[in-house]
């Protein structure tokens, strides 16, 4: 078991907010297209590159975007926050760096126009 594949209690969160409404064919095992999204993120490796007992890049790929979009990952995100009872903190870790010659400079106002031709 790779660092990234969902363990038995990871799963059994997140199985139950996942869609179950499959049409057509089969849909290929959640747990181990999750799993094989969780390797893609956790090694930044190009989907294409994705070993292949996660299955085809492509299913995994296309049911990355469509999780997406269909706003499933903040579902499975709640549900594993509440599994664990804990309330969801986020840290913002960006920094700006500023050079110091930046911090010096002569301060002026100076209006500027914005919106292209024709424009002052």
């Amino acid at each position: 078991m790779a660092r990234s594949d969902l363990s038995d209690l990871e799963w059994e969160f997140i199985k139950a907010v996942l869609p179950n409404n499959s049409r057509g064919v089969k849909r290929v095992d959640d747990r181990r297209v999750i799993s094989g999204i969780f390797y893609v993120l956790r090694t930044g490796i190009p989907w294409r590159d994705l070993p292949d007992q996660y299955g085809p890049y492509t299913t995994v790929y296309n049911r990355f975007n469509r999780w997406t979009y269909a706003g499933i990952w903040d579902r499975v995100m709640e549900a594993v926050a509440d599994a664990h009872n804990v309330d969801t903190v986020m840290v913002d870790g960006t920094s700006v760096r500023v050079h110091h010659s930046a911090a010096t400079l002569k301060k002026t106002t100076r209006v500027v126009a914005w919106g292209g031709r024709g424009a002052g």
